[in-house]
């Protein structure tokens, strides 16, 4: 689905990741972790074609990223930004509908299908009642769920997702880290998140990459990457594993007071 090639990313003289040789197969799940300022996000918007690779290259299904027309590649790829404005007074809806202009094929106009899409996509995110608000009226967590609702209307087979359970409550965290991995899961698509709650990356995800921000990562699947020496060093924090029946919580070890 997608893939890099010996990718390295750099922000003034530093290198946050080296030689990143790395494929996301359709129906992974992968999560991102890292410290603050390990490249997360850096990495994230180079994938989306957002930013210039420092060296190496992005492939999405084999073709790389540079070659792929932006109409075409918005068909292949769906971007969620950490955060976004909302300079204008859109209802929900039509914030919706805008994720559904790479299938327009030179329509101006939103057909009845785009409807049929952007509602059952805002209905997924609990959100439907929602439709004819002003997006500026909203708080944090339901803006949060329209902008994903946007991202599952545009209907890509790739997911780039960045802190998408920021700003929700505990529940829609759940709800939401279940639906993308039960895309990945039923439909073939591949996701790449970003995510600070271990718990809720291990539960929801297949795969993690984990960047130390000098330029060197790890990358697999949870259960062998997910460990509590590898997360102690790529967080700069000590981490135990408490094991409940089948589940493992991560648990940062309390320093002294």
């Amino acid at each position: 689905m997608i893939s890099t090639q010996a990718l390295s990313l750099k922000v003034n003289s530093r290198t946050l990741v080296e030689r990143l040789d790395w494929t996301a197969l359709a129906g992974e799940c992968w999560c991102i972790i890292g410290r603050n300022g390990a490249g997360k996000t850096t990495l994230l918007r180079t994938l989306a074609g957002m930013r210039e690779p420092d060296a190496g290259s992005v492939a999405i299904q084999g073709r790389p990223l540079a070659e792929w027309p932006l109409e075409q590649l918005a068909r292949q790829r769906a971007f969620l930004p950490q955060a976004r404005s909302d300079a204008f007074a859109y209802r929900v809806l039509e914030t919706v509908l805008a994720a559904r202009h790479p299938y327009h094929a030179g329509r101006y106009w939103e057909d009845s299908d785009d409807h049929l899409v952007a509602m059952a996509a805002l209905a997924s995110m609990e959100v439907a009642d929602l439709a004819q608000r002003d997006v500026r009226s909203l708080s944090g967590g339901e803006r949060q769920r329209v902008a994903i609702a946007a991202i599952l209307a545009q209907d890509t087979p790739l997911l780039l997702l960045d802190e998408p359970a920021n700003a929700l409550d505990l529940a829609h965290q759940v709800s939401l880290m279940r639906l993308i991995a039960r895309l990945c899961r039923e439909q073939g698509k591949a996701a790449v998140t970003i995510s600070h709650d271990l718990n809720l990356a291990q539960q929801a995800c297949s795969h993690a990459l984990l960047l130390m921000g000098d330029g060197s990562w790890e990358a697999g699947p949870v259960e062998q990457v997910m460990t509590a020496p590898a997360l102690s060093r790529y967080l700069g924090h000590p981490i135990e594993i408490v094991v409940h029946g089948e589940r493992r919580i991560f648990i940062p070890v309390q320093g002294d007071a």
